[in-house]
């Protein structure tokens, strides 16, 4: 398959910003679709629905982050040990998402390192079994996350706890700008059937994130919610989508997935260096 056989683009019509009972149904499409919580989707997945409801994806990810944050606090009000639970923390994560976003990484960990062309990436990453590179790549990133709650929490509880929402909500925003910014690599697929979301869409639900980011860390540093969280988040987008441009010319699923898990370790990261001694 050449890059000429990537699915062309097709661009879904954007919500209105000030349509509210289109953002319940999105937010209801966005949590149904990104966790396991017994939510059904009020429009059938995939899309056309899910490409508009990209824009609550943040809502969705604050969700998540609520829960495993509260985790995290609850486990050391028992007497816990921090590193104790941040792992029981980055586990009630897994579970509620399904590890969706992680079974992305590990996919494109084993096709970008594992195959010698485009065709050979694509194959390994619909192949269900995990290979060496998939399960280094989850064992990097689940440490990670789990050390920079441990010290975010060693730190402060509350501390670590809105680092965790602010995080979660932001990473959410890199799939839709994987979707946004490249074509599908392939013709078929959950990616090609989503479309791809508009550019309001897209700074919706930035415009979302930052103000979620910004008004939870806001007793921590205005400035950090309001600039670094951002900045990391994209960072990671934009890491994940020059990569799948140069390995396979375009985005799968499993890409999209991917740039949640890289775009949250970023955020972690840029908060253990700015937050913590």
């Amino acid at each position: 398959m050449s890059d000429d056989d990537a699915q062309p683009a097709r661009f879904a019509p954007d919500h209105d910003w000030d349509d509210f009972g289109q953002w319940r149904t999105d937010c209801r499409t966005s949590v149904g679709f990104l966790t396991r919580l017994p939510l059904e989707p009020e429009t059938a997945l995939p899309p056309p629905a899910l490409a508009g409801a990209v824009r609550a994806f943040p809502v969705a990810g604050l969700l998540v982050g609520a829960i495993v944050g509260a985790v995290l606090v609850l486990a050391v009000w028992l007497g816990a040990p921090a590193a104790v639970a941040a792992l029981l923390g980055v586990a009630a994560g897994l579970g509620l998402t399904g590890a969706l976003h992680e079974d992305g990484l590990a996919d494109i960990a084993d096709g970008f390192g594992g195959g010698a062309s485009r065709e050979r990436k694509l194959e390994i990453m619909r192949d269900s079994r995990i290979g060496t590179y998939g399960v280094l790549a989850l064992i990097v990133m689940v440490a990670l996350k789990t050390m920079a709650f441990a010290i975010l929490a060693a730190q402060s509880v509350w501390l670590a706890f809105g680092v965790i929402l602010a995080a979660a909500a932001m990473s959410r925003v890199a799939p839709a700008g994987i979707l946004y910014l490249l074509a599908p690599a392939r013709r078929d697929g959950l990616s090609v059937e989503a479309g791809r979301p508009g550019r309001a869409t897209m700074l919706q639900a930035l415009a979302l994130a930052t103000v979620i980011s910004v008004v939870l860390l806001w007793p921590v540093s205005f400035l950090f919610g309001l600039i670094v969280v951002p900045l990391a988040g994209l960072a990671g987008l934009a890491g994940i989508a020059w990569l799948a441009r140069r390995q396979i010319g375009g985005q799968t699923g499993d890409v999209a997935g991917a740039s949640q898990v890289v775009s949250e370790a970023a955020i972690l990261i840029a908060a253990v260096m700015a937050l913590t001694p």
